[in-house]
């Protein structure tokens, strides 16, 4: 499978990078950045580096030039880790964070599904608490939840309007995320978390996992909540492939 990853140098990217490149049934992962992107310093031993190509894009909001393009041909999958965290978009212009959230990922689902493979899979990183009804009124970061859900209910319509071409989607919705290094999610939060009714943290290696997993094998649902990347990503990892 030759895999698309963008946000490479983010928390999920740089995972799914380092257990793409670890896993034999993904030939090539090309990592769309605004900087060279390296394979992670962790990834094992038993990885092929050789496999990724860091490609480098100026402009996210303009037809992908012909170098971009040779990359993203024939590709098999593309797992989009790229947007604005809510604790980000906090110290920008919402219109940026929007430009970044909606139209880069928008851009590039449709730059894509242009030349890739088909069928051509695309699975967009979210979360739980982003919203998808836009008639709701939300207690807490209204304008951020409600944009990233549009971004959700776009990228569906996408599908929706070229399944005679191959796009499938769907989108993976953790809460929490755990991992190596980073400080213990507080049980204030978690509680936060539990009130959308979904496994309220996940695994950093299972989340990255189970969506590479989808990538491999077909998408089985959409959304994709943390029960379900827990209950996919510790089927698709062996003890050694845990970030350590």
């Amino acid at each position: 499978m030759k895999l698309i990853v963008t946000g490479a140098t983010g928390l999920v990217g740089s995972e799914v990078i380092r257990l793409a490149l670890r896993n034999p049934a993904v030939t090539s992962v090309v990592a769309i950045a605004r900087k060279p992107v390296l394979a992670p310093a962790n990834v094992g031993s038993e990885s092929q580096t050789s496999k990724l190509r860091s490609v480098v894009l100026e402009s996210w909001t303009s037809p992908y030039p012909e170098s971009v393009i040779r990359h993203v041909k024939d590709a098999d999958a593309c797992i989009w880790a790229l947007a604005v965290t809510p604790s980000q978009s906090k110290d920008m212009d919402f219109s940026d964070v929007t430009t970044i959230c909606y139209d880069y990922t928008m851009n590039g689902l449709t730059n894509m599904a242009a030349h890739a493979s088909k069928p051509f899979r695309f699975i967009y990183t979210s979360g739980v608490t982003v919203e998808r009804d836009q008639e709701k009124t939300l207690p807490f970061l209204s304008e951020y939840r409600l944009m990233r859900g549009r971004v959700e209910n776009a990228i569906l319509e996408f599908a929706k309007q070229h399944g005679d071409q191959g796009v499938e989607v769907t989108v993976a919705k953790p809460g929490g995320i755990e991992s190596t290094g980073r400080d213990a999610i507080s049980a204030p939060f978690t509680t936060m978390l539990e009130t959308f009714g979904h496994t309220p943290t996940v695994h950093l290696s299972e989340l990255a996992a189970a969506i590479i997993d989808q990538c491999l094998h077909g998408i089985t649902k959409d959304p994709l909540w943390g029960e379900d990347l827990v209950e996919i990503g510790q089927r698709a990892l062996s003890p050694e492939d845990y970030l350590k």
